[in-house]
């Protein structure tokens, strides 16, 4: 094979069946599930031998963009970044990312990818994806079907048709929707293979085929890569042309009509993470079956789950999914998750807050934190990355006391300039205009005390900002 592979990872799912830890602003595949690095992060990883894979690309909700730039600089990893104006499903998503892939060469072999799954035997993978990208050079777009070691429900599956090369590369002869237990059996049986949502292609070959069955949605596509403009190292897909796009799964927009459809069986030791069922599986667990992220305590107690920051002791029970944040705590039957979805749907409903951010809340300069919240207070956590600079801004009802704890601080209040260390602070009346930037090298972090009638995040009137969010 002369020519490289382009991954294109999938970015923009918020995971709402792992809520408490996913949330809306900050979904699971930049959390750190089951190790040191994010899904995200281990996702970019698996197609960094350059032997065989080109520089990634990443397709992402716009509102992500500052996490997957840190999360690629954490990694030392350069990518493009893609950012959606809007979500329309992955059909879309896919049809702007060959698109942008075929501006630079149109035959070139893409290899769509979710960054919230988990794979544990990479060189099966990269095996994997050599053999399909022999089929994918000739003409044939590839999807990846797993072998399966149970009757799963929750996955949709695939039904191999007529062998086209000694690795196990088949026609794909139908695709079947997610089965019942006694289907799914049957499937095992039969050979079938779960579906799992990742693919490999030639970008001119896709874009034609997806043209065949809706030409509106690939001329969006194609216009919005064209009209896209850039923000800080990103592109941004027009929204115009992006929001004309017709809402739709590839899998339903394409998979499911095209002939030129092949599946390449591999046993990868593949999860789509879909739930915390899923993520005690794949959980290291004791004698007994139980199993924790975080300091816990299991006493007469089998095939349990715990998530938490802090100590959590379980008495008596058994398949029981225990996931505590600092703002909310769920307990459930693990083997009850498609509840968790329906859970998330009622709190959103409620506008709990819970649903979209954690206490802690990230932002494109960094984060920020709440530690205490009382009448007319509020105590916070901030922290500014390197070069990273809040907005010039003002507030109708509250004042401001910054202390640094750490680093360097270049403070603007009114027509005033000055560097704050360690240990140093200010005051910001209300009303007065200021900004927040961290000149050093290292993180600024500090702790800001605001007292006032109303202290919402509503109450910012930005004047300038380099994230343009005004």
């Amino acid at each position: 094979m002369a020519q490289k592979i382009v991954p294109l990872i999938m970015c923009g799912g918020a995971g709402t069946r792992l809520w408490p830890a996913s949330r809306e602003r900050a979904p699971k595949q930049f959390i750190n599930l089951l190790g040191k690095h994010s899904s995200f992060q281990e996702t970019i990883l698996r197609v960094t031998d350059s032997e065989l894979f080109a520089e990634p690309v990443v397709i992402t909700n716009r509102a992500y963009s500052h996490m997957v730039a840190d999360q690629l600089q954490e990694l030392g990893i350069q990518a493009d970044i893609l950012l959606e104006p809007m979500q329309r499903d992955s059909g879309p998503a896919i049809a702007a990312g060959a698109s942008y892939v075929a501006q630079r060469d149109p035959k070139a072999l893409v290899l769509v990818l979710a960054a919230d799954h988990v794979v544990r035997d990479v060189a099966a993978f990269r095996g994997a994806v050599q053999a399909a990208a022999r089929q994918a050079e000739v003409g044939n777009i590839v999807t990846f079907g797993i072998v399966p070691d149970h009757p799963a429900t929750g996955y949709g599956y695939i039904k191999r048709g007529i062998e086209l090369d000694p690795c196990g590369l088949c026609q794909v002869e139908a695709f079947v929707e997610k089965p019942d237990e006694e289907t799914a059996r049957r499937y095992l049986e039969a050979g079938y293979l779960w579906n799992s949502g990742n693919f490999l292609f030639r970008s001119d070959l896709v874009l034609s085929e997806y043209e065949r069955f809706d030409p509106t949605t690939v001329a969006a596509a194609r216009r919005a890569v064209t009209d896209a403009s850039q923000d800080l190292g990103c592109s941004i897909l027009n929204q115009e042309a992006f929001g004309t796009c017709i809402a739709q799964s590839f899998d339903f927009a394409v998979l499911e009509k095209a002939d030129c459809i092949a599946v390449m069986p591999v046993d990868m030791g593949w999860s789509d993470v879909g739930s915390w069922h899923a993520v005690w599986q794949l959980t290291d667990k004791d004698q007994n079956g139980n199993a924790s992220k975080g300091e816990a305590v299991f006493l007469d107690a089998k095939d349990n789950f715990v998530s938490s920051e802090d100590l959590v002791c379980v008495v008596g029970v058994d398949n029981l999914a225990v996931i505590s944040t600092r703002d909310a705590t769920l307990v459930y039957d693990r083997r009850k998750g498609d509840k968790v979805r329906t859970l998330v749907k009622t709190l959103k409903s409620e506008g709990r807050k819970e649903v979209e951010e954690h206490l802690r809340v990230f932002r494109p300069w960094g984060s920020y934190q709440s530690l205490d919240l009382g009448p007319r207070y509020q105590v916070k956590r901030i922290m500014v990355k390197p070069g990273g600079r809040l907005s010039l801004q003002k507030h109708f009802h509250r004042a401001e006391h910054w202390i640094v704890v750490r680093g360097t601080a270049l403070v603007t209040i009114g027509n005033q300039e000055r560097i704050l260390h360690e240990n140093e602070s200010t005051f910001i009346p209300i009303g007065e205009v200021h900004r927040l930037e961290n000149p050093g090298k290292i993180p600024l972090e500090l702790i800001e005390v605001q007292t006032g009638s109303y202290l919402g995040e509503d109450d910012i009137v930005r004047l300038d900002d380099v994230y343009h969010r005004i």
